[in-house]
């Protein structure tokens, strides 16, 4: 088999032990989209084949990333995700890619979960003790990666935004875990040893909560203002930081999927256990989850900025300047702590 033949891209986080186990590659297409150089042109692209305006950025970039990679398979998730999928799959469908459903059932229920776990083992054509043995491999980086946040929330020796770069490539492990392994093993010997982010001084400590940023500078546009982003809170999600023996029970226990109230619980937790000053919530135009927007606000009881973000590309100047206020604020509350 063409290694073409065996790249499998995916529209959000799925079970990638079930990928990896039938010898296929997973591929986050959202990963491949916005870090494409010419990602603006991959939008364009979806729009001049009669995507519409008002739909989101990221499922335009998709749509054309796949096309563009030639793609022969991808998995559509098609309940926990954007609400645009089913119509994405019929559109790849059109262009003769095949489409393979994932569902995450509404309500965590578990015995619906293996049941798609179960069909994606069946269709790959490998098994439950595969799974597991693959499993156990990618949860020996997920520690690792549990490292790297700790370095960065706990001991401030790694951005903001390399934590992002690391997190958020778990999804797939870029195609390969043992690149992405040995990687993030010299990376992190590096880092250990590196000196703490501003020594000596008390920065603003930054939660991001919400899908990762599709402004290209937006982290570091941040730590230019003197703050350190310490939880990424979707993006350590994509690193199943729970380490859970059970696939089943692993990606029940993932938030992204299954709504705001059950993310809160994840997020009220980092929150404290980090000792946050402040939370920026990222929404993305045209999506559901703005509506989430207003929950978070209500829930969360310390400073809040919500910023919104529509085609790929630098931070427009309102936003950067609703950011500057935000983070004066922050460093004015700090100084009267003090």
């Amino acid at each position: 088999m063409k290694d073409n033949d065996k790249r499998i891209g995916f529209t959000t986080s799925i079970p990638v032990e079930v990928i990896f186990a039938a010898g296929f590659i997973p591929l986050d297409l959202n990963n491949i989209f916005i870090n494409h150089l010419q990602k603006e042109k991959l939008v364009e692209f979806a729009e001049e084949a009669g995507f519409p305006r008002n739909t989101c950025s990221w499922i335009k970039g998709i749509y054309s990333t796949a096309l563009k990679l030639k793609m022969k398979r991808v998995i559509g998730v098609t309940q926990g995700d954007c609400s645009n999928t089913h119509a994405l799959m019929e559109t790849w469908q059109l262009r003769g890619i095949e489409v393979i459903p994932f569902s995450y059932p509404y309500g965590r229920d578990e015995k619906q979960l293996k049941y798609e776990i179960s069909k994606l083992i069946e269709y790959f054509g490998t098994t439950w003790a595969e799974v597991k043995k693959v499993k156990q491999r990618l949860d020996k980086i997920r520690s690792l990666l549990i490292r790297l946040d700790e370095l960065t929330w706990k001991e401030g020796r790694i951005s903001g935004f390399i934590n992002h770069l690391y997190l958020v490539a778990s999804s797939d492990f870029n195609g390969s875990f043992e690149q992405f392994e040995e990687k993030l093993t010299r990376f992190l010997d590096i880092a250990k040893k590196s000196p703490k982010i501003n020594a000596g001084m008390s920065l603003p400590r930054i939660a991001y909560i919400g899908v990762p940023p599709i402004f290209s500078d937006f982290y570091l546009f941040l730590e230019g203002l003197g703050v350190h982003v310490v939880y990424n809170e979707i993006q350590r999600q994509f690193s199943m930081p729970y380490l859970k023996q059970d696939i089943t029970e692993q990606y029940s226990s993932f938030s992204y999927p299954y709504g705001a109230f059950f993310r809160l619980k994840d997020i009220k937790k980092e929150l404290k256990r980090r000792k946050i000053d402040g939370v920026i919530h990222y929404t993305q135009s045209f999506c559901f989850r703005q509506i989430e927007d207003l929950i978070f606000r209500h829930e969360i009881d310390m400073p809040f900025l919500s910023i919104e973000g529509d085609r790929p590309g630098n931070l427009d100047a309102r936003t950067k300047l609703r950011i500057e206020s935000f983070v004066e604020m922050l460093y004015e509350r700090k100084q009267k702590r003090s």
